[in-house]
């Protein structure tokens, strides 16, 4: 089961990571250009923050089941800090993930609240560009290579 539900995992992280990609760059090419907010722009804000809680849920499940997560065995929190692996995987991935999809859900939940499209593309543009750098930042690229 762990096996199925870390490759779903990261099947599906290089999904997010492509789909929100596009909507930062949809949400600053709107704000740059000032176009008028349209459908299109907000279901791209949607799916990108539809498939980064489902991330996030995958993640949440993978928390518990993974044998790399050691926060429920014996191994001292601090021998945990200490190694750059196991810190990754046990504080610094989670941690910083959960940061960047509230960075989107923030974003978006100010977004729909604005009238004019330039407000709509800032908040966008300023939320979903500080997810971007947060998922880059923490994404263990030795394991997606």
């Amino acid at each position: 089961m762990e096996n199925i539900i870390k490759i779903v995992h990261s099947t599906w992280a290089y999904l997010v990571v492509t789909i929100l990609v596009l909507a930062t760059f949809n949400a600053i090419a709107g704000l740059v250009s000032k176009r008028e907010y349209q459908a299109k722009d907000f279901r791209i804000s949607l799916f990108a923050l539809i498939v980064t809680h489902l991330q996030l849920v995958i993640g949440l499940v993978l928390l518990f089941v993974s044998g790399k997560i050691l926060w429920f065995t014996d191994i001292p929190v601090k021998d945990i800090m200490r190694n750059a692996e196991m810190r990754l995987y046990n504080v610094e991935h989670p941690t910083v993930m959960i940061l960047a999809i509230a960075a989107l859900t923030i974003g978006y939940s100010k977004h729909k609240k604005k009238l004019t499209s330039t407000p709509k593309f800032k908040f966008l543009a300023i939320f979903y560009s500080l997810a971007l750098l947060l998922v880059l930042s923490r994404i263990p690229w030795n394991a997606w290579f």
